[in-house]
């Protein structure tokens, strides 16, 4: 019987949230988990998805906080917290050995995980990966974070989800962010990434407080002393138009062993939706396919 071409829906415990992932069939494949960035959702990896799952048994989940996972109690995403999640994942679902392939806050989380895991993961794929900015690099002291992070908090405590009075709204407002997106995935990304409200209108499943970054997460020197264990190989992907500060940008390579960093021309931050041909082209081989 020959695969389905649609991903399968699932859930699983982490930190007593039901968490959502999908699952694109070919069990018997090593295991390769997709991990989409900030405020983002597992749809986003579709068509690459649909690029290797002849070739891996593709898992894509959604972060806590965002798509249709659910959201946490309090204020604080932590790196950390995701990354335990990731963890619970790779365990209770056996997938390892991993292959890993993340964007954006995902790199940074699955640097942190093959870091921490190194004997769990094989092959690691960071896009556009946060790496060393100034929140980690220039911190403020003590007092003074804890009474802007307070302040941050309570503004978001007041913010109310933002509402569409339709899919096209949304959908307008997805081609603002990215202009480099096709229509069609524009389209794609809004109708899984949003919701529909009592009222009719429509808003983003993510949660609001993923814009409070919390107090205290892993630093700098904890963060490049992670890179470092890392003992698979690794490919760097950034973007000619992508933002500033990626892993792999500003001298960051040499803390990885197995290394090689790539840069896409002409893709903005979402590099695999900008250049999904260009993308693959350096994903295959590395993954020796």
């Amino acid at each position: 019987m020959s695969e389905p071409l649609n991903p399968t829906s699932h859930s699983y415990f982490s930190q007593r949230l039901r968490l959502h992932y999908l699952d694109w069939g070919n069990e018997s494949a090593s295991s390769l988990i997709l991990i989409h960035g900030i405020r983002d959702h597992c749809r986003t990896w579709d068509a690459v998805a649909q690029r290797l799952r002849d070739h891996y048994h593709v898992i894509a989940p959604d972060l806590r906080g965002h798509g249709d996972s659910a959201w946490q109690q309090g204020s604080a995403y932590g790196n950390l917290d995701f990354v335990y999640d990731i963890a619970q994942l790779v365990r209770q679902q056996e997938l390892a050995p991993v292959t890993l392939i993340a964007h954006s806050l995902g790199g940074t989380l699955a640097c942190l995980f093959a870091g921490a895991f190194p004997e769990l993961v094989e092959r690691l794929v960071v896009v556009e990966g946060i790496g060393l900015w100034e929140r980690w690099t220039d911190v403020p002291p003590v007092h003074e974070r804890i009474r802007g992070w307070v302040d941050e908090v309570r503004s978001l405590a007041g913010r109310a989800p933002r509402r569409y009075a339709s899919v096209a709204e949304a959908y307008r407002r997805m081609q603002q962010t990215n202009p480099h997106l096709s229509p069609d995935l524009a389209l794609h990304l809004t109708i899984h990434g949003s919701h529909q409200n009592e009222d009719g209108s429509y808003s983003w499943k993510f949660d609001n407080y993923t814009h409070a970054w919390p107090l205290f997460d892993v630093d700098a020197q904890d963060s490049i002393a992670l890179w470092q264990r890392i003992d698979c190989p690794v490919l760097l992907l950034n973007s000619s138009d992508g933002y500033d500060h990626r892993i792999g940008q500003d001298g960051t390579d040499a803390y990885f062993g197995d290394c090689q960093v790539i840069d896409i021309e002409g893709a903005g931050h979402w590099t695999h939706h900008d250049k999904l041909d260009e993308f693959m082209a350096q994903v295959g081989p590395f993954l020796d396919l």
